[in-house]
């Protein structure tokens, strides 16, 4: 049973996400809350597995309940979403190197929304490639310059070449394709440098891998 935590400030927007997932007979909703302070307490008393988070709540903002819960030990297994009007919101790159795993348009369509709780609850990031890319290019062209490089001396060559593809959006297959090599041995490679750098979940690689300067679309042109 998957179990969600729902943070947002309209009433009506919670019950019909509730509606949804509890319709469902492997997702359970274990809470509600109303603004941020809210979801990160409830996220300490319930333990959900999901939290799907908007981003503009009052008290706290899910910004900063996002990094709240990830900086939380007890929270470690904890998987948020962030909730957005607009697909390229200026704070969801943000909230993704804090700590979200990946980020939902709330138009998105019942069975895309399902798909994503589910696929983020099993450990993957909710990001689809051109959605990445996207993301990271709109972040760079508000950037004046390249951040100071963090240090990737832990990986091999190979596991730097991975990360840049995870980077510039592509999936497992496409990085397996891309290097010809299987799908597993992609995997491999993208789990050792999360493990390495510290990385939650993969869009906090994506982040990296921009923050390093291995995907820098902005000024690349």
């Amino acid at each position: 049973m998957i179990r969600v935590l729902l943070a947002d400030d309209q009433a009506l927007v919670r019950a019909g996400f509730r509606a949804l997932l509890d319709a469902q007979t492997d997702i359970e909703v274990v809470g509600e809350a109303a603004d941020g302070a809210q979801a990160v307490r409830l996220s300490v008393q319930t333990r959900p597995d999901v939290v799907l988070m908007d981003i503009r709540m009052p008290v706290l903002d899910g910004l900063e309940a996002t990094r709240q819960i990830a900086a939380d030990s007890r929270l470690a297994d904890v998987r948020i979403v962030i909730l957005t009007t607009f697909d390229l919101d200026e704070y969801v790159f943000e909230a993704l190197r804090v700590g979200a795993g990946g980020f939902l348009v709330k138009d998105t369509e019942p069975v895309d929304l399902l798909r994503g709780v589910r696929a983020v609850a099993a450990g993957d990031a909710l990001l689809s490639p051109g959605v990445t890319r996207r993301l990271i290019e709109e972040f760079a062209s508000r950037s004046r310059a390249p951040l100071a490089p963090m240090s990737l001396d832990a990986l091999t060559d190979r596991e730097r070449e991975v990360m840049a593809l995870v980077g510039a959006g592509l999936s497992n297959e496409d990085i397996a394709s891309r290097l010809f090599v299987s799908p597993a041995t992609a995997k491999t490679h993208v789990s050792r440098a999360m493990i390495k750098l510290g990385a939650r979940d993969r869009a906090q690689l994506v982040v990296f891998a921009y923050e390093a300067g291995l995907v820098r679309p902005g000024w690349l042109g």
